[in-house]
């Protein structure tokens, strides 16, 4: 296996970070740490790179106990959310300051960093300065540097956070693509869903320093643990049992909370035996969907999530009365806010 956590927790002081964790990373595989702040991800994810030592527990990066190593001894790539590059070096040096301090030959340190040029799509870039590029551009340097000492296992801290929305997409699908070139053991850290749904093979979702759940993005979405899964992967709607919209439709929930995610509500034009009485309060143009937040004759509020052509047969106004059914929804014993 790549990466293999064993009960590991960690405390600062009174606050427990990581909580007897249990964790198997797969070889090769790229995996996402995902939770809120103060969920224990970035201190899991140190506790690997040997930036932390555990208070106990066990760690093994690529079958050998890795726990009290140093960071050198582990032959890992470590990439920061703000960089960390040299600003006195060109992107060549940059790159290469890993091998050379390994003491590389010369000419393997030139192939290499070019090569790496190339892989991280900056050939032609490679004189210029860390101040001359774009954010973009400054993340894939720090990735190619990681990658340049051939590490056994790749981590990475919030690698997208410091840069605007349209650049950490492009960046998310690139870095999709550099995994399946590299193939090396990857984790990283995020708490944004959507990034860790979209790059990832697995997720790990933490909370309170613990591991809710991990499985494939379809898993985590579909098939959630928790109430706290539920709620933190994506939109929800939480409603009490007693809520019109499930006495109408027959659902008993076996616990108070009822969890309904907004494409899984029915909105009809015409009333029939399953459905509740809604008027539609608000409707918000998203482009590729419509969200329509509707109010129940009991008074609760539920946001529907409809596709633009769903939308346009309904032809729903504000004010207009509605008929709404689950078309699926989920119940458990207790739900931890975020």
């Amino acid at each position: 296996m790549g990466i293999v956590v064993e009960s590991v927790s960690k405390n600062f002081g009174s606050f427990k970070a990581v909580d007897q964790v249990d964790l198997t990373v797969k070889s090769g595989s790229l995996v996402a740490l995902l939770g809120p702040s103060g969920s224990g991800k970035s201190t899991l994810l140190r506790l690997i790179a040997g930036l932390e030592m555990p208070d106990s527990g066990r760690i093994f990066l690529t079958g050998k106990d890795s726990t009290y190593q140093s960071v050198q001894e582990r032959n890992i790539g470590f990439v920061f959310q703000h960089y960390a590059l040299f600003k006195h070096m060109t992107v060549r040096q940059n790159i290469a300051f890993g091998l050379e301090i390994r003491k590389a030959p010369d000419k393997k340190v030139k192939g290499r960093v070019e090569q790496l040029l190339e892989l991280v799509q900056l050939t032609g870039l490679g004189d210029r300065y860390p101040s001359q590029l774009s954010g973009g551009q400054r993340q894939r340097v720090a990735l190619a540097r990681a990658l340049a000492v051939e590490p056994e296992v790749l981590l990475l801290d919030e690698p997208f956070g410091a840069l605007d929305a349209k650049v950490r997409k492009d960046l998310r699908a690139w870095l999709r693509r550099l995994h399946d070139e590299v193939h090396v053991t990857t984790v990283f850290v995020t708490h944004d869903q959507e990034e860790a749904m979209e790059v990832s093979d697995e997720v790990v979702v933490m909370n309170k320093g613990r591991v809710e759940q991990v499985g494939t993005p379809a898993d985590i979405y579909d098939n959630p643990a928790s109430a706290f899964v539920m709620s933190f992967i994506g939109p929800v709607n939480v409603l009490p049992s007693s809520s019109r919209i499930f006495q109408s439709a027959g659902f008993e929930a076996p616990h108070p909370e009822v969890f309904l995610r907004p494409q899984d509500v029915i909105i009809e034009k015409q009333a029939n035996g399953a459905s509740a009485s809604a008027k539609v309060s608000r409707l918000i143009h998203l482009g590729w969907e419509i969200q329509v937040e509707l109010t129940l004759d009991d008074g609760q509020v539920v946001t529907a999530h409809l596709t633009r052509d769903r939308f346009n047969e309904l032809e729903l106004e504000p004010q207009q009365r509605v008929y709404v059914k689950p078309k699926d929804a989920k119940s458990f014993p207790v739900y931890y806010s975020i």
